[in-house]
């Protein structure tokens, strides 16, 4: 098969096409003809030597995937051979075979095409375990989500204002706050001219927000703290401005918040697939129905993976990075 190697770690440019045998499935594993990956930011870190795969994953980037299910393992009992599917993975992506465990899999909802279907699974289990599992988001509160020009934050826009919450977004530029706006967030900030701690005290009556997803972390910290409401709840996912502050823990206290942040790609099956399950029954029905959708920004062929990188990398693309497997 073919797939995308990383000969060294670097820039773009060390992301090469090379080819080997297709990979076998496990017990309780589904190998997959691959139409369509998605780009995400772990695939950069990867691609530059700071975020190497967990054990037993492949070393070929790519954490989600669609296509049809070509030879299920020993113990499956779905999917089928022949299924349509898309599935979160710990890494292997970048190719035209990859493995996925069967728990994980989610049959492509009606309507969709492989290419929107390969773009949810990074980013919804993501914004459902932190957004609403662990945070527990619910209708009639308010939500903090920075990056929302990205694909985990018009993923989570979409869903917050799908089950009744309201959203306070921020992003970079005019084009991606009319984005995020058409999405259906309720106020969008430009964080380059606003300050969006100010802004969610407005929206919220001096109140502050009662959850944050934060993408950031570093100098907006503190910041985030200050906008949270009394028994607030403040997720980290990523660290774009680094992984270090110097916290008020007397804030902290004060407003009896919840701090907490996780990481996904190295959790047990098990928990993913609970999540799988939770998006199925809950989410799934809104993909079909058209209520919410994947927002894709371009579509490239594997080859140009190196140009998927480099676009992610400059920050100008709103929603998801795709590549298209040829077939």
């Amino acid at each position: 098969m073919r797939y995308i190697r990383i000969t060294e770690f670097g820039d773009p440019d060390v992301l090469q096409i090379a080819e080997c045998d297709p990979p076998a499935p496990g017990k309780n594993q589904v190998l997959i003809k691959v139409a369509a990956a998605g780009i995400n930011r772990p695939d950069v870190m990867q691609r530059q030597g700071r975020y190497p795969p967990p054990p037993g994953a492949p070393d070929i980037p790519g954490l989600e995937i669609a296509g049809e299910v070509i030879e299920p393992g020993e113990g499956v009992t779905w999917p089928n051979r022949g299924d349509q599917v898309c599935a979160l993975i710990a890494g292997g992506g970048y190719a035209e075979f990859a493995v996925a465990d069967a728990p994980v899999c989610l049959p492509v909802p009606a309507g969709l095409t492989p290419v929107e279907a390969a773009a949810l699974p990074e980013t919804f289990f993501t914004v459902w375990s932190n957004l609403f599992d662990r945070a527990g988001l619910k209708a009639g509160e308010s939500v903090l989500i920075h990056g929302g020009s990205s694909g985990i934050g018009t993923t989570a826009i979409q869903l917050a204002k799908a089950f009744g919450a309201t959203v306070v977004t921020t992003a970079g530029s005019e084009d991606k706050c009319k984005a995020c706006r058409e999405l259906g967030a309720d106020l969008v900030v430009n964080y380059r001219e606003e300050d969006f701690v100010e802004a969610c005290k407005d929206a919220t009556g001096g109140k502050g927000v009662d959850v944050i997803i934060d993408m950031v972390a570093g100098d907006y910290t503190n910041r985030n703290i200050e906008a949270a409401a009394v028994e607030g709840r403040y997720v980290f996912i990523a660290g774009l401005r680094g992984f270090s502050a110097a916290v008020s823990i007397r804030s902290i206290m004060l407003k009896r918040l919840v701090v907490t942040g996780s990481t996904l790609r190295p959790r047990p099956v098990g928990f993913k697939a609970s999540i799988a399950a939770g998006l199925k029954q809950q989410v799934w029905p809104l993909l079909e129905s058209g209520k919410i959708k994947p927002v894709i920004h371009t579509v490239l062929p594997l080859s140009e993976a190196g140009e998927g990188h480099r676009l992610m990398e400059s920050s100008r693309h709103i929603g998801k990075i795709m590549l298209r497997v040829p077939g």
